[in-house]
């Protein structure tokens, strides 16, 4: 879990990951405390939409136009955002609002930014992913795939990027995910419980420790987490240099075709957090190693369901890594 939580900062191009598991099992907690890990990036001031200073397709066409007009934009560092999509959430305050009176009454397009406006180059995590409704499933779909979120209301059309990294949590014995949407996470991790005893109690003292006297514990662990976070940045810097070799390719696409994976994004997405694994351990060149460590994660939910199975859809995908690479 928190491996494919690590790569998908290091690239968000690899398309987020889903956590499935039992209750209390960290899931939520985890997933939000990779807010202080999360780097520093260039937006233009005074922005809804954590507009890009020189990427045209991560501007609003506002910005947009001021820079073709030549004007001087001012920019700020800012963290990466991490926004909170919940349940109830209705769909203009995902979406966005226009105010239709303004627009009328002045002729100019007043838009209020909604929660993908601010996950733009960012985060948006959906806790119980598998409850959410239907309609806001379909826009989570459509922008994630366009990357740009399209708002039309009485004849007026917004458009604005939404290029997010999309991260979901939730307990598959609340619901089954539709599988379209699973289809667009790029990594699955699977939780279990702990059953080692040692172990439990270890989290039971942490947990405590960290009750009794959160400030302590934070400074506790400050050093690492400082160190993590400047890996995280320079495995960023590292990862145009990382190189796949074509034989390496050729496996992970065997292991899809013999899995009998549907399209093509299952060998996408193993090539990119194989090459963000690599860049997190601060070499150029991916070994077999990385892409066992990320294969299952990458596979798992992109296997064929059969009601029948018993094995577990993990344990598949290693055999048939295992067959092919060694």
């Amino acid at each position: 879990m928190k491996l494919a939580l690590l790569l998908n900062i290091v690239d968000p191009k690899i398309g987020g990951v889903i956590i499935m598991g039992d209750r209390g099992t960290g899931k939520s907690t985890t997933i939000r405390a990779l807010a202080e890990l999360l780097p520093e990036i260039d937006v233009v001031a005074g922005d809804g939409f954590n507009s890009h200073p020189n990427d045209p397709e991560l501007m609003s066409e506002s910005i947009k136009q001021l820079k073709q007009k030549g004007t001087q934009l001012s920019i700020v560092k800012r963290k990466v955002p991490m926004i909170d999509l919940p349940l109830g959430a209705t769909e203009d305050r995902v979406c966005g609002t226009i105010d239709i009176e303004k627009a009328l009454t002045e002729g100019i397009k007043a838009f209020e930014p909604g929660l993908l406006a601010q996950a733009n180059r960012g985060i948006l995590y959906v806790d119980e992913v598998n409850l959410l409704d239907d309609h806001l499933v379909d826009i989570l779909l459509d922008a994630s795939a366009s990357g740009w979120n399209t708002v039309e209301r009485e004849g007026i059309s917004i458009r604005h990027p939404a290029r997010f990294v999309l991260v979901g949590s939730g307990n598959p014995e609340e619901g089954e995910l539709r599988p379209q949407l699973l289809d667009r996470f790029g990594m699955h991790a699977d939780i279990h419980t702990v059953k080692d005893p040692v172990l439990r109690v270890q989290v039971v003292e942490e947990r405590t420790a960290f009750d009794r006297s959160p400030n302590s514990f934070l400074e506790k662990y400050a050093s690492e987490q400082e160190n993590l976070k400047q890996r995280i940045i320079n495995a960023q810097t590292l990862l145009p240099e990382v190189e796949i070799d074509y034989d390496i390719k050729v496996k992970i696409s065997k292991v899809c075709s013999e899995l009998e994976i549907d399209g093509l994004r299952g060998d996408i997405v193993t090539n990119r957090a194989a090459k963000a694994l690599s860049a997190f351990e601060g070499r150029t060149k991916v070994t077999n190693q990385d892409v066992s460590q990320v294969i299952v994660l990458c596979l798992r939910h992109r296997l064929r369901k059969d009601p029948l199975e018993s094995i577990d859809s993990g344990y598949k995908v290693e055999k048939v890594f295992n067959e092919i690479f060694n």
